[in-house]
């Protein structure tokens, strides 16, 4: 069966299509990556996402949600015909979207479930395409007690999970996620939370920094040239989310805008030292949450390999600093996945919708709180 799996990530720098090969059960799947295509968002795309994100109003986020269907579509036909793929052989569009915000339950809240909100027209890539599409995924997990996220650890351990190797797969998008894997012949339980911020802070000090020229500290320079402010780092690490055991989520309501702009209050894009010394310091700060988790909850269980995927695995600074903090377990680049590392979440998106076409559940339970298994996501017909 093909099904193509479509991604639109937090860290907002375009949209992730791929095509997968699934034959099987969930239990027993045989797979294989027939394309992927990744198209980045222009300027302009870019700063409508954000734009809305940041202070969308009911407008806003109608015509976004309309737009990211058609922008979803565009890249879903992209990909079929690089593939040489007709779309009558398309089994489903499996589609994320774009989330815009996510509210985990809180424990004393009064309503013990969240709520969450992925953008992107499904009925706009059904007409389009010609494809049936499965979204709002998350949804169903949240309405059975769960955290919505994270969802990827299924498709996780059908991909990547190893005869006799305990691997935890740490993606650093906009937010940092983890999946521990415990080896394929096992039926020990997964263990998969969020581990804190990702590239997400990075990104907008780095924007900001170069007065809009940058999006992202490449290469990690501006994190080389500065210095940690230990006592900034010390007041970010004592953020209530990281006294939170798994299951746990976040997302940029927590770790984005509205915390940069408290941390940059009073900085100009020429303060270039001091810039430097808070991107040192949010650089700090993402891994000793990374370190922090692993050490409470991943390597206590045993772990073998730790694999770096997203955006932050390009990052020299962040990487150097995730290796000190997981030490002595090695640190392995994407390219241990055996897969384009950059097609895993989009991949994840294909199986879940796959999933959903069998009638099998699509959440982990032990990762994301809910009650039990569900099928997850909704149907729009081609």
């Amino acid at each position: 069966m093909k099904v193509i799996g479509l991604m639109s990530g937090t860290s907002m720098d375009g949209i992730d299509a791929a095509l997968l090969e699934l034959d099987g059960v969930p239990s027993d799947a045989e797979w294989s990556l027939v394309a992927f295509r990744s198209a980045p968002y222009d300027d302009a795309r870019r700063d409508c996402i954000r734009e809305c994100v940041e202070r969308g109003t009911p407008e806003l986020i109608c015509r976004l949600h309309a737009d990211l269907g058609e922008w979803l579509a565009e890249a879903t036909i992209d990909l079929l015909r690089d593939a040489h793929v007709d779309r009558a052989d398309i089994a489903a569009v499996g589609s994320h979207g774009h989330t815009v915000w996510h509210i985990p339950p809180e424990p004393g809240r009064g309503a013990a479930r969240g709520s969450t909100l992925q953008l992107g027209d499904p009925a706009t890539i059904a007409e389009r395409t010609g494809i049936g599409v499965v979204s709002d995924f998350r949804t169903r997990d949240m309405a059975a007690g769960g955290q919505g996220a994270p969802l990827v650890p299924f498709a996780d351990r059908i991909l990547f999970s190893r005869p006799g190797r305990r691997r935890a797969l740490q993606n650093m998008g906009g937010i940092g996620n983890v999946t521990l894997l415990p080896p394929r012949e096992s039926d020990e339980p997964l263990l998969a939370f969020d581990t804190g911020p990702g590239n997400a802070l990075l990104d907008l000090a780095a924007e900001r920094a170069s007065g809009g020229r940058l999006r992202c500290d490449m290469d990690g320079q501006l994190a080389r040239r500065g210095r940690v402010d230990a006592k900034l780092l010390e007041r970010l690490m004592s953020d209530p989310f990281f006294a939170l055991e798994p299951p746990r989520s976040t997302g940029r309501e927590r770790f984005g805008h509205a915390l940069m702009a408290e941390l940059s209050a009073g900085l100009k894009p020429g303060d270039e030292a001091a810039w430097s010394d808070l991107i040192a310091t949010l650089t700090a700060f993402t891994a000793r949450a990374l370190g922090d988790a692993y050490r409470s909850w991943v390597t206590p269980r045993g772990v073998d390999e730790v694999i770096l995927t997203g955006g932050g695995a390009k990052n020299p600074a962040l990487v150097d600093a995730i290796r000190a903090e997981v030490a002595p377990v090695p640190l392995a680049g994407p390219e241990a996945l055996g897969l384009d590392p950059d097609a895993r979440e989009a991949a994840a998106f294909a199986v879940l919708a796959w999933a959903h076409l069998l009638g099998s559940p699509g959440n982990v339970p032990e990762a994301t709180g809910a009650r039990g298994p569900r099928v997850l996501g909704s149907l729009t017909p081609g």
